[in-house]
């Protein structure tokens, strides 16, 4: 009985360890990825439509025509084609304070067809207060070539709510811009080239030989050598199916696909304006040191007025008194240790104590050294 013990538990402790070796592995082991996650096939993409057009019922926070008169000639040329014709001394004398000249956007996916519904974004473009409460009108949505493509009308919804009274306001979110949600209707359909000839080209989200190889790598693996070809770093030809039928499944399983993508490289984005400084996790550091201070300048001015005694004879004057003061903290030598992962980095930024304006001058000053193993991008 204590035998059968014995082997039990040193059978239980030969899983446990097999169990953490398990984990050990498969937490060092990069993750695949689906293909559609990392590529997009060249030709399949959406397309910007913008249109303009006149948003009407605002509770008088609309348009002051005085200073946008291109409301009032939508107006005007609006009711003209409605059949309603307007003398040129009442166009001129017109408040429309209900109604808000607005551009219309949105997006027209690939492969979309007539009387499909879109969303639309109006957006406010003279000065009305708000687009609470307002009707869009039809508006035709055109393409980069002038077509039009969709036709967008709705009640607009804003995400926001105002008030004003005897000159003080109270604004929550943002009134000039609001949503239709399915306000746009798809009118004609962009031409696709997808089923045209036997080579469809995929493209990578980021430019990587690495990747691309992987890529050809995992799809010749699933169809067969030759199917796919690396043309760069970013374009890889596939060879598809000519059917259509054929060749939607085909695409189907292509992006299905599980391909592990090569490490990003490694870069420190710095925001020169804000301070903001981000770093993925690529990034390395080597053992260094480091010496901050920080120096500040501070001027005082003191402006007193001297008057004469009197029946001197003597003016008024001004004199200005100025104090400066130079203030410099004592900067310590402090020594960064290597880090091998993003947290050791991290911890050895955060050992500085600078502020993030300072650890702009500092991360730059260690790529100088060749410390920072990474790419600095300043925008």
């Amino acid at each position: 009985m204590n035998i059968s013990k014995f082997s039990l538990l040193r059978t239980t402790g030969r899983i446990s360890v097999l169990l953490a070796l398990s984990a050990l592995c498969w937490s060092n082991v990069s993750h695949a990825e689906r293909l559609r996650d990392l590529a997009s096939i060249q030709g399949v993409r959406a397309n910007q439509l913008v249109g303009y057009g006149l948003a009407v019922g605002l509770d008088g926070s609309g348009d002051q025509t005085t200073q946008t008169p291109f409301t009032v000639q939508s107006v005007v040329s609006m009711l003209q084609q409605l059949g309603v014709n307007l003398p040129s001394t009442t166009t001129s004398n017109m408040q429309l304070k209900n109604v808000a000249a607005v551009m219309v956007t949105t997006s027209l996916p690939a492969f979309a067809q007539p009387g499909q519904t879109l969303d639309v974004t109006v957006s406010s473009i003279g000065n009305a207060k708000s687009l609470r409460g307002g009707t869009l009108l039809m508006a035709p949505l055109k393409g980069a070539d002038g077509q039009i493509y969709a036709i967008a009308q709705g009640n607009v919804v804003v995400g926001g709510a105002g008030a004003s009274a005897a000159g003080s306001s109270a604004t929550i979110n943002h009134l000039s811009v609001g949503r239709i949600s399915g306000g746009a209707t798809v009118e004609r359909a962009v031409p696709s080239v997808l089923g045209q000839g036997d080579i469809i080209s995929l493209e990578l989200n980021d430019t990587d030989f690495s990747t691309a190889s992987r890529v050809v790598e995992a799809v010749n693996k699933r169809f067969g050598s030759d199917t796919a070809m690396a043309q760069d770093g970013r374009v890889i030809r596939v060879r598809a199916p000519i059917g259509s039928s054929d060749r939607v499944s085909f695409l189907g399983a292509l992006e299905s696909i599980d391909v592990v993508p090569a490490k990003l490289p490694a870069k420190v984005i710095l925001n020169a304006r804000t301070g903001s400084v981000v770093m993925n996790q690529t990034v390395t550091l080597d053992s260094c040191a480091v010496s901050h201070g920080n120096l500040s300048v501070v001027i005082n001015a003191d402006n007193s007025i001297s008057q004469p005694g009197a029946l001197s004879g003597g003016q008024t004057a001004a004199n200005q008194n100025a104090q400066i003061s130079i203030n410099k903290e004592p900067g310590k030598v402090m020594l960064l240790k290597g880090g091998a992962s993003l947290a050791d980095v991290v911890k050895a930024l955060n050992a500085i104590g600078a502020s993030p304006q300072d650890l702009l001058a500092i991360l730059q000053a260690m790529k100088a050294a060749g410390s920072l193993r990474a790419e600095l991008e300043v925008i």
